[in-house]
């Protein structure tokens, strides 16, 4: 992938963003920082950056597609108030898809683990 300072900037905002944006909310960290960009260059960065593995494109987590920069195994956690979206560390369940092994015969090439609760913010503000 040739390089490209709209992709460059994308991917160094969603590193800064832990909380899992979606293409909209990355669009509108952006633009200050790059004026002249368009919400479709960012949807096609993201698909390139996507598509070479840079990124993790997470759908079906609250209706919306977000995107994560940490492509290494991990699971994620859904604030069911403000809708944020979390890393959870592997080694929370690591042996999930050996257990899935040993009771089922079944062999997991991918996992998806999502906890949905309050997250601290939500917590500290109810």
């Amino acid at each position: 992938m040739n390089y490209s300072k709209q992709r460059e900037l994308i991917l160094d905002v969603l590193r800064q963003n832990p909380v899992h944006p979606t293409a909209d909310k990355l669009y509108e960290l952006v633009r200050p920082l790059m004026p002249s960009i368009s919400l479709a260059t960012v949807y096609r960065n993201l698909n390139l950056l996507v598509e070479c593995g840079a990124v993790r494109k997470i759908s079906g987590l609250d209706g919306s597609v977000h995107y994560d920069h940490c492509v290494e195994k991990h699971y994620h956690f859904i604030c069911t108030c403000c809708n944020k979206v979390y890393d959870v560390p592997y080694n929370v369940a690591q042996d999930l898809e050996l257990k899935l092994k040993s009771l089922t015969g079944l062999e997991a090439q991918s996992t998806e683990l999502t906890f949905k609760g309050l997250c601290s913010d939500c917590q500290n503000s109810n």
